[in-house]
């Protein structure tokens, strides 16, 4: 390795905003703060932050349990229905 073209990879510390921090090696001059880590990333955590401002999904929640209501009033006219033929 030629001397002197490499840069500097020396151990930094970085910090998210949720607070938590870790110390790495990196070639970035300084330490370093992050919005978002592994210990508060909804893929990691499991717990998804839904952030809707325009109603959207609770739009299609209301949407969806109408649709399920909806299947089970059918499910059970029908239900009448088999029982009135057999008789």
């Amino acid at each position: 390795m030629k001397a002197g073209i490499h840069p500097a990879y020396e151990e930094i510390t970085v910090t998210c905003a949720c607070g938590f921090s870790f110390k790495t090696r990196s070639t970035h001059k300084g330490d370093m703060r992050v919005e978002i880590c592994s210990h508060c990333h909804p893929f990691f955590t499991g717990k998804q932050k839904l952030v809707d401002t325009e109603g959207r999904v609770d739009r299609f929640q209301r949407k969806y349990a109408r649709s399920k209501q909806l299947a089970a009033e059918h499910e059970e006219r029908q239900r009448r229905k088999r029982e009135r033929s057999r008789r």
